[in-house]
């Protein structure tokens, strides 16, 4: 486990781990994605952890999204397949930790760092925490339909698309009275704010919580659809991806071809 990159803390019955890139907002390298993956499963395995918190170090990110640089090393359609599989293994992984997942939100949960917080069970968040997949901008990718269908179940539609087309952010408010976040909380206060709750939920009762959770995560695996794979591959293998990275890694707009 990168160890410099993600930081693991253990007090009591309450497991914290720390994406720790605060210099490149948080952004997430593969090691990192993987070390998140193998934290989910220590945590299933240990009985005497009660609750899993994420949080972003530096205080300006949660975590922006996955690391654009690693995209260049991409050659094929392929590649891309290869990344959501991924991604969703390890999302889906989060997704499924039998412990509650509150996630500690400051500044920007972009990207895989939205659907990282989707993954979570309770999201606090300071007044500055921003939310959004700017994709139609930037790379120009798409999503799983997996990472498609939580958000649907989260945010409804209207709003995935609203966020989405226009590549906006939604602000701590915004997401707090879609319900998306559970609770606004001052940054000098967050991390008393959310040991308070992590300690309330390690306090009742762990099968209660985890069969509540298993229920509702059973529900809406039963209404998602999975697949999708040849709309990956168009997204992926068009040349609108390559410039997307190109123009993101070169500090510049990308011009679009709908090729």
């Amino acid at each position: 486990m990168p160890t410099d990159e993600i930081l693991v803390n253990r007090d009591g019955p309450i497991l914290t781990l720390t994406f720790n890139r605060p210099e490149a907002r948080n952004a997430m390298t593969w090691g990192m994605y993987e070390a998140l993956f193998e934290t989910c499963e220590e945590v299933d395995r240990d009985d005497s952890i009660r609750v899993f918190v994420l949080r972003g170090a530096g205080g300006k990110a949660f975590v922006a999204g996955t690391d654009i640089s690693q995209f260049l090393n991409f050659k094929s359609a392929q590649d891309g397949i290869e990344y959501e599989q991924g991604g969703e293994r390890r999302i889906g992984r989060l997704e499924r930790v039998r412990k509650p997942v509150i996630g500690q939100i400051q500044g920007y949960a972009v990207g895989g760092g939205f659907g990282i917080s989707a993954a979570c069970d309770l999201r606090i968040a300071t007044p500055d925490a921003r939310f959004g997949v700017p994709i139609a901008r930037t790379l120009g990718n798409c999503l799983s339909m997996e990472s498609y269908s939580r958000f649907y179940d989260l945010l409804g539609p209207s709003r995935v698309k609203d966020l989405i087309f226009r590549a906006r952010f939604m602000e701590a408010e915004e997401a707090h009275v879609a319900g998306f976040v559970h609770e606004i909380v001052p940054p000098e206060e967050i991390g008393a704010r959310v040991q308070e709750l992590a300690e309330l939920l390690a306090s009742h009762a762990p099968i209660t919580l985890a069969v509540t959770k298993e229920s509702i995560r059973r529900i809406q695996e039963a209404r998602r659809v999975s697949g999708g794979e040849d709309l990956v591959s168009k997204t992926y293998g068009s040349a609108d991806f390559a410039e997307g990275v190109r123009a993101f890694v070169e500090k510049r707009k990308p011009v679009w071809t709908g090729r």
